[in-house]
């Protein structure tokens, strides 16, 4: 299949929209899109949380259940990701993220309210087709809008503020635990908390514009000018004409992944982007999940593996908001092998050692440097791709990770049992050597401090 030959039009769109500074409008899309990310990623702590809940009194649920109920989320968002990726490339991205955000509403109040552990697996799962498409369509909207100098850099500031989510939902929990108000148990007004959370964002996503680039590359002109006047008038430019501007001269460009797949180059690409997007958890999933109890097997007490959580909570969002500072200044490429290669050494560094503060510090690093690694891979892979099948591509491999993450502690988790951390780890460290490989042999370039087709 040939590639779609550019639209006059639509490229007039991104040159105005690549010309602009940060505008406040940018600064309000950004500030909507961490809200919904805050809220997604506490969605994703409270499964941990309800984890150790429903294993203590008075609940004590059984381990089949319990497993099931953890893996819901996952289960979820392994069918949610690629379905809105696929419905944001069709129908529009704002559309996309408010569609989420209100399934996510309904679903969190449902499992609030549910009367057992059955229905609240049913509704996780509802809330897993929201939280596994979110933190994509996020990277396919912002990647749109945002002026390429500043691009990574908002970018990693929405994912480090976003990141909050999770020390702020378990704090709700810790509070409302000793005397929970009308006497609702903390973990259920935790559930309502963030369905209120996006519901607000859903609400407030109605003042922000659908991105005139995907607006462009649906051949509809007028509206994409409409919205592209919005932010140069938030920058104080002004462009009359630009609201009888031409219609665009040919069809909307091919979206979803059938056009995905037809292109030889993107298909490469998308594939290129799974296995990534495949081999990441085994890191930055399974450390999070397994390290406290790599603590527990090293002969240290409960309460110590409880402080190395309560340090490296913080470590994403201080992470992100530093290489905020550089992301831009450096190829993409470089920084994710920076980020593997910092991982792989901290990993091995905390499984063949003993001392308390040597594990605090190796965990906290690899928990800051796992995080910045993902914020990074969303920000390169939302560059790969062009408007039309830029959330189609990102969400199909995104929602390929939430299948292989419900997968990593059930891989894990024996080897640690059975042959000790260093043998787990060198599970892990073999996914970091090959993603790196991988990035290095066959990455394309990312789009660092340049425009996005």
């Amino acid at each position: 299949m040939l590639e779609p030959k550019s639209d006059p039009a639509a490229a007039g769109i991104a040159q105005r929209l690549d010309s602009l500074p940060v505008t406040p409008l940018h600064i309000a899309a950004i500030a909507l899109c961490t809200l919904g990310l805050f809220a997604d990623i506490a969605e994703v702590a409270l499964s941990n949380a309800l984890g150790a809940v429903f294993l203590a009194p008075p609940h004590r649920v059984p381990q089949r259940e319990l497993s099931l109920l953890l893996a819901s989320v996952f289960a979820g968002g392994a069918i949610g990701a690629p379905l809105l990726g696929w419905f944001a490339d069709r129908y529009g991205r704002r559309v996309a993220l408010q569609s989420a955000l209100v399934v996510l509403f309904f679903s969190s109040l449902a499992a609030a309210a549910s009367p057992d552990i059955y229905w609240m697996t049913a509704f996780r799962f509802v809330s897993g087709l929201a939280i596994g498409a979110y933190p994509p369509l996020t990277a396919a909207y912002l990647a749109d809008l945002l002026p390429p100098v500043r691009r990574g850099a908002l970018m990693m500031i929405c994912a480090a503020l976003g990141f909050l989510g999770a020390p702020a939902i378990i704090f709700v929990i810790r509070e409302f635990a000793a005397a929970p108000p009308l006497g609702i148990e903390s973990w259920r007004w935790a559930l309502a908390a963030g369905g209120i959370v996006s519901a607000i964002a859903a609400a407030l996503f109605a003042f922000v514009p659908e991105s005139p680039r995907w607006l462009a590359t649906k051949g509809r002109q007028r509206e994409a000018d409409a919205a592209c006047m919005r932010f140069e008038a938030s920058a104080g430019v002004v462009t009359a004409a630009a609201a009888e501007g031409p219609a665009s001269s040919q069809a909307p460009a091919p979206a979803g992944f059938r056009a995905l797949a037809a292109s030889p180059a993107h298909r490469g690409r998308a594939a290129f982007l799974a296995v990534l997007y495949m081999m990441g958890p085994w890191a930055t999933i399974g450390f999070p999940l397994l390290s406290a109890a790599v603590l527990i097997q090293k002969g240290f007490q409960l309460r110590e593996s409880l402080l190395f959580a309560a340090l490296t909570m913080f470590g994403p969002t201080v992470g992100n908001l530093a290489a905020a500072s550089f992301i831009d200044r450096i190829e993409r490429r470089a920084m994710l092998v920076l980020c593997a290669s910092i991982m792989i050494v901290a990993g091995l560094v905390f499984a063949g050692s003993t001392t308390l503060l040597v594990l605090i510090v190796a965990g906290v690093v690899f928990n800051l440097v796992s995080a910045v690694y993902s914020a990074a891979l969303s920000v390169y892979g939302a560059e790969l791709f062009p408007t039309a099948l830029r959330a189609s591509a990102t969400a199909g491999a995104w929602g390929l990770s939430r299948v292989v993450s419900a997968f990593v502690p059930v891989a894990l988790l024996p080897l640690l049992t059975g042959y000790g951390p260093l043998a787990m780890f060198s599970a892990i460290t073999a996914a970091l050597v090959s993603l790196t490989v991988l990035i290095l042999t066959a990455g394309p370039p990312g789009l660092a401090r340049k425009p996005v087709a």
